[in-house]
């Protein structure tokens, strides 16, 4: 696979899928910018030079066609302020208007095209569609890894339009890191699942076991273990139907010496609402009427000496529903423990989605090893399955 270190874009026109999936307030304001930087040092390289780049991107979800609030023409004031130079801006991302603004696009200069989803063909993977887009640049730069797990026509199937294509500096990071934990991970090496299921998490938690020393797991998915060991979880969430499968992750931990540790205790609450009147309680013991929502006191003291011992760590989830306040402890308990062992040396490793969000917004983003920006790709890429956008750069 070659890199965008491979070339030299003096006079070429960079076609660079990035990731711009960025939230925006009802103004229309970036509120979380991380995607954006992180996709810069790309950018800049083709930019530095001498070439030009044409930024394609999707925003949120469309249900039909174009919608204002998903345009990316939101961003372009921004992208003026980062990279201090011309950004133009194409109001459809295929036809004359994105050809002619590319071909008049100089050196040095920007143009971002408007949202791929606004076409139904984009996450088709039309051919035709692909083929359209490429007629825009020279060379085709693949740098949003948090799509890469989908075969869409400017992840993957653009590639066959081009002659010369590159990994941009996002993708080669986090392949590299996702390799870090994968086949080169100092021991004791601990993963931290959290989030709702187990069925998100059932791939990954079965190849980690092959490789970890202990798995953590917290968030909604540990109530589904108490109950399946027969235990009382009161209205705290579970999958009926993952019961059997949560025994034999037991019984599997068992079987290969892993540390399976859940979590002691919980803070429940009577109610889904951050007013709601809240009991520490021991899971396993969680009285009806009542759901976990967060570990408890015990749980983070223990989960907390795991991480802090740890050389190598991977945390994909949240501890629980840390968007409320009177349940976001366990999430940055978590989130302080994986900073303090990275500070001693550890190499930590923040899978996207939730586990980024909480530590970017403690400001913790800088004092971890890596926050990957694709939840999902990071998690099937670890699951062993072959990303398009991935294989796509090796064709």
């Amino acid at each position: 696979m070659k890199t965008i270190e491979d070339y030299n874009f003096e006079g070429k026109k960079a076609l660079i899928r990035v990731d711009f999936n960025v939230p925006l307030n009802d103004k229309q304001e970036i509120t979380d910018e991380n995607r954006i930087q992180a996709a810069v040092p790309t950018i800049k390289k083709v930019l530095n030079d001498g070439g030009s780049a044409i930024l394609m991107s999707h925003l949120g979800r469309p249900k039909s066609g174009p919608e204002d609030k998903f345009s990316l023409k939101h961003l372009v004031g921004r992208l003026k302020e980062i990279f201090d130079t011309e950004v133009e801006f194409a109001s459809d991302c295929i036809g004359s208007e994105a050809e002619e603004k590319a071909d008049n696009l100089k050196p040095g200069q920007i143009l971002l095209l408007e949202n791929l989803r606004f076409h139904d063909e984009e996450t088709k993977g039309d051919s035709q569609f692909a083929k359209s887009l490429s007629k825009l640049g020279d060379i085709w730069v693949m740098d949003a890894f948090g799509t890469a797990h989908r075969a869409h026509a400017s992840t993957a199937v653009i590639a066959q339009f081009f002659d010369e294509k590159a990994c941009g500096y996002v993708m080669k990071a986090e392949l590299e890191n996702a390799e870090k934990v994968l086949s080169k991970a100092d021991k004791p090496y601990t993963a931290i699942m959290g989030g709702a299921k187990i069925s998100d998490k059932i791939l990954i938690i079965e190849r980690l076991l092959d490789k970890v020393d202990n798995m953590i797991i917290g968030g909604g998915m540990s109530y589904t273990f108490f109950k399946a060991m027969g235990g009382t979880i009161g209205n705290s969430l579970v999958e009926e139907d993952k019961l059997d499968l949560a025994k034999e992750l037991i019984q599997k931990a068992k079987e290969k010496n892993v540390n399976l540790e859940l979590p002691f205790d919980s803070v429940c609450a009577d109610d889904f609402s951050n007013d709601a009147n809240i009991e520490i309680m021991q899971n396993g013991h969680i009285k009806q009427g009542w759901m976990g929502l967060d570990i408890g006191p015990q749980a983070r003291e223990v989960f907390s000496k795991i991480i802090k011992d740890s050389k190598t760590i991977l945390w994909n989830g949240p501890m629980g529903v840390f968007e409320m306040s009177n349940f976001n402890k366990g999430t940055f308990t978590i989130a302080e423990a994986v900073v303090e062992a990275t500070k001693g040396g550890a190499f930590s490793l923040i899978g996207g989605g939730d586990s980024a969000a909480a530590v970017n917004s403690l400001g913790f983003g800088d004092d971890v090893s890596y926050v990957s920006t694709g939840g999902g790709a990071l998690l099937e890429y670890m699951e062993g399955k072959t990303l398009p956008g991935v294989a796509a750069l090796n064709s």
